[in-house]
């Protein structure tokens, strides 16, 4: 499989990759995307995610890190945006301004893009309610979290990392169906295994689809296959990377009560930062609806939760650069004791305020260490440089692994704004 050349190869469709794509090709480009996974016609459920979610195909649980940390990404058209929880939030936009990225106007663009805008209250549980009130009366900051959905179209079913029924919700699949009104193409199915170097230049990718070698040429080759992902592909190809992982660790702490529950509203509706900066950790109302992934986060425990009588909090914090990822797509990601205590306090925190809101504390229980913004694993300054290439002449990245610290917040907006910056850079 040999097509003609393009002017832009991408690797993967999610927020760098999606954005990167459309705004080239809006721009004239001869755009082809590559990606790994399908176009997903249903979601919304755990039998659904076993089909686009990463993980083991006897046991169909997450793949976990060799350390044991839990690690949640999938394959799919638009990537991760598919099962976020459409938090909008700003992230190390002071971190890479300093390092010559400014993105205050590519953030401003896509925070309009998007909608984005704190969550309609109208959409919280009573759970939530109850856990904000609680917060406030110790002291605590809790705040609407800023979202892209669309309210008029959400029914409040809480399965948001499932993938949204109602399509309330904006992903990167909207970026796909802009790129191919544009004239760009996409490959589904398309597994990238490294980029093609010729006289240290960047001249296409190499792979396999549907049980097929195929080459893919182009003057530029972007890789966005995620901060696990996208290190593998750049060490096949003859870089270093994969150093320095971070996955924004996070536990959930869970807590029966009498007559609150948060079932009926989108996830992570509040956040509270008030220790993000000095602590390094921010808490939300969250609760998981799955009993199979109540049984993977916090073991047998979690088939005798009944979410009708469950709150639960998460603790989110930004993790050491530590581990990394192979070329064989291995992961070491150890928890060390300083992302451990940030973990333990923030828990602490969390059971704090679900006591207060009436939690039994005898019911009280926290779940396995997990993660889910992997990067950090072809860092600015390490990898690339500040117009996020590589080395190699014409070898892009445009993800999570160019950022140089763990944001502890939702990274989208930022990715995407990286994703628009680097277009512009491309086209100038």
């Amino acid at each position: 499989m040999n097509p003609g050349r393009y002017d832009c190869v991408v690797v993967g469709s999610g927020m760098g990759g999606g954005t990167v794509a459309r705004e080239l090709s809006r721009r004239g480009k001869r755009v082809l995307v590559l990606e790994k996974g399908r176009r997903e016609q249903k979601v919304g459920t755990f039998r659904d995610d076993l089909r686009y979610y990463d993980g083991n195909a006897v046991t169909q649980t997450p793949h976990k890190s060799k350390e044991g940390t839990i690690l949640w990404r999938t394959f799919m058209a638009g990537g991760s945006t598919v099962v976020s929880c459409a938090n909008g939030v700003r992230s190390l936009e002071g971190e890479l301004a300093s390092l010559g990225i400014p993105l205050e106007n590519e953030l401003q663009e896509i925070e309009e893009e998007l909608g984005v805008s704190p969550i309609d209250e109208r959409l919280l549980s009573e759970g939530s309610r109850a856990l904000a009130a609680a917060a406030t009366g110790l002291g605590y900051d809790m705040q609407l979290m800023p979202k892209f959905i669309c309210s008029e179209k959400c029914h409040k079913c809480g399965n948001c990392v499932h993938g949204c029924l109602r399509g309330a919700k904006w992903t990167a699949v909207a970026q796909l169906d802009h790129l191919q009104e544009q004239g760009g193409e996409i490959w589904y199915g398309a597994d990238a295994e490294r980029v093609v170097v010729e006289n240290g230049r960047a001249t296409g990718v190499e792979g396999r689809r549907e049980k097929e070698t195929f080459r893919a040429m182009a003057d530029t080759v972007i890789v966005a296959a995620g901060g696990l992902g996208t290190p593998a592909i750049l060490q096949q190809s003859g870089l270093e990377a994969g150093r320095g992982l971070f996955i924004d660790l996070f536990v959930n702490t869970y807590g029966t009560t009498t007559g609150l529950n948060q079932i009926h509203e989108p996830t992570m509706a509040m956040v509270g930062l008030q220790s993000h900066e000095d602590e390094g950790f921010l808490i939300s109302p969250y609760v998981q609806h799955s009993k199979p992934v109540f049984l993977i986060e916090v073991g047998r425990q979690g088939l005798l939760m009944s979410d009708k009588k469950l709150i639960g909090m998460m603790t989110k914090v930004r993790d050491e650069r530590a581990g990394g990822v192979c070329a064989d797509g291995s992961v070491s990601k150890p928890v060390t004791r300083s992302d451990q205590e940030k973990l333990d306090r923030g828990s602490d925190r969390c059971r704090e305020i679900m006591v207060k809101a009436g939690a039994n504390p005898k019911s009280i229980v926290v779940s396995k260490v997990q993660g889910a913004h992997p990067g950090g694993t072809a860092a600015i300054g390490e990898v690339v440089d500040q117009n996020l290439e590589t080395k190699i002449s014409g070898l892009f990245v445009c993800d999570a692994s160019v950022l140089p610290t763990a944001p502890g917040l939702p990274p989208m907006l930022t990715i995407g704004a990286l994703g628009k910056y680097l277009a512009k850079k491309l086209v100038a």
